[in-house]
């Protein structure tokens, strides 16, 4: 290992590929069968927590401990060791299996993101009736020359999340990241990195694209609008979130004489969401796309895929089982994933801090996230103003004008649109709005009254 690829992988973290221990444990059995149950790995000893060097030995002693917890797996995990004399790092390299399921004698483990999870018995079951199946976010893209593929944009745009700096050597990175495997002494992109990094990626994968629409009413009759995302994952996780901003209501919630808007459902709920959908679909599944659409009544978020195999309905929201662990692990570095396995939890919190009404879940042919919408007087009033205000007296304008009128309730039209650098006439239509829907009021006479802003205990 270079000195500089030891930087990079010290940089980039712990991955689907890459543990780092500080010296050898009871655990490091586990590691070793997680990963040869899934796509193999590599380990390093000599590296803390903190992802800091600390060093290990190289005695003898040393050696026979992980060779001897390596022939204890059943069974036993072929591994290679290589020696990082400068820095005094342990790499121990460990092959995907060619006999799954393998166990240690703590149990059965498959890697998960960053981490290593025990399988219970009806999980393994399923592990050993899906053997052989290739993983579609590993697959090998032979089709694509990887450098015409390449977006760079990309790619420097998913290092800034992922607070990655960025380097030249853009073969180790991809393959430290898992986006890219050597195969045959040629290197090539596998879907994961096709779908984050590449300039098409629905290039001959055209159902990777997600659909965004718009209904009236409760059934699909009428579309009022529709868009078809197809961008990589993270364009389209944002281009799916601003669809969603676009046609949802937003309510005025009150700080003390501070006022902002925020989504009738919330956003953290329904990235959540979108997240979801976009990491764990079945993308072997080419019939269908991701939805996300959105009903006067609710919002349908919608991936095809059901629930993956060895997760039953009584462990969903409990435990956790990657259907694509690549794609898992890039948005885990990138941010959009906050922990492996807690969505669901995150969802639900969410709508129960903001009183909004619970997400109902289906799962059969497709995993479905059905959130109602709100329907208090409040929401209604708040999307009148939306529907009814332009850009220039959106919810933003209208709280400056609110705002300026709690610090001095006898400003003027022309003292506002001063301030707010607006036509006096713009600023009246908004008086007359916040009047309408009982957010300001007038008392006195126009020329010896004031400005009153309402609080809801008011109305």
């Amino acid at each position: 290992m270079t000195k500089n690829e030891l930087v990079m992988l010290l940089e980039e973290g712990e991955g689907y590929k890459l543990e780092f221990k500080r010296a050898i444990n009871t655990d490091l059995a586990k590691e070793m069968v997680a990963f040869a149950n899934a796509s193999g790995g590599r380990i390093i000893i000599g590296i803390d927590d903190a992802n800091q060097v600390v060093g290990t030995d190289f005695s003898n002693h040393t050696f026979s401990q992980i060779e001897d917890l390596a022939a204890g797996c059943d069974p036993a995990v072929l591994i290679r060791l290589e020696k990082c004399l400068r820095d005094k790092l342990l790499i121990i390299h460990i092959p995907e299996g060619g006999n799954k399921p393998y166990r240690c004698n703590k149990g059965f483990y498959l890697r998960n993101g960053a981490n290593s999870q025990k399988m219970g018995t009806t999980e393994i079951t399923a592990f050993i009736q899906a053997e052989g199946k290739v993983r579609f976010d590993e697959q090998l893209r032979q089709d694509l020359p990887w450098k015409k593929a390449l977006d760079e944009k990309r790619i420097k745009h998913f290092l800034d999340l992922a607070r990655i700096t960025h380097r030249k050597d853009i073969n180790t990175l991809l393959l430290n990241l898992g986006a890219a495997e050597v195969k045959n002494h040629t290197f090539f992109f596998n879907q994961a990195g096709v779908l984050f990094f590449s300039r098409e990626p629905n290039l001959r994968l055209f159902h990777v694209s997600v659909i965004c629409a718009l209904y009236k009413g409760a059934g699909k009759a009428v579309i009022l609008d529709r868009k078809e995302l197809t961008g990589n994952i993270i364009e389209n996780i944002e281009d799916a979130l601003l669809f969603l901003k676009k046609h949802l209501n937003l309510r005025q919630e009150i700080n003390g004489l501070q006022r902002h808007e925020a989504w009738e459902i919330p956003e953290v709920a329904l990235r959540e969401a979108v997240v979801n959908a976009i990491c764990h679909r079945d993308y072997f599944e080419k019939g269908a796309q991701v939805m996300i659409e959105i009903f006067d009544d609710r919002v349908e978020i919608t991936n095809p895929g059901g629930l993956p195999k060895g997760l039953s309905k009584k462990d969903f929201g409990k435990r956790s089982i990657c259907r694509n662990p690549l794609i898992a692990s890039l948005l885990l570095r990138s941010g959009y994933i906050e922990k492996m396995g807690t969505g669901i939890d995150r969802i639900r919190e969410a709508l129960s801090k903001e009183k909004c009404p619970k997400v109902k879940i289906s799962f059969d042919a497709f995993f479905t996230l059905n959130f109602p919408r709100p329907s208090t007087k409040e929401n209604q009033m708040s999307g009148e103003m939306s529907g009814e205000m332009s850009g220039e007296m959106s919810g933003e304008m209208s709280g400056l004008v609110l705002k300026l009128f709690s610090e001095n309730s006898k400003f003027t039209v022309p003292e506002i649109a001063k301030r707010l650098e607006k036509s006096e006439r713009t600023i009246h239509r908004i008086i007359v709005q916040l009047r309408k829907f009982g957010q300001l009021q007038r008392v006195g006479s126009t020329k010896d009254g004031h400005w009153k802003v309402l609080e809801p205990t008011d109305k």
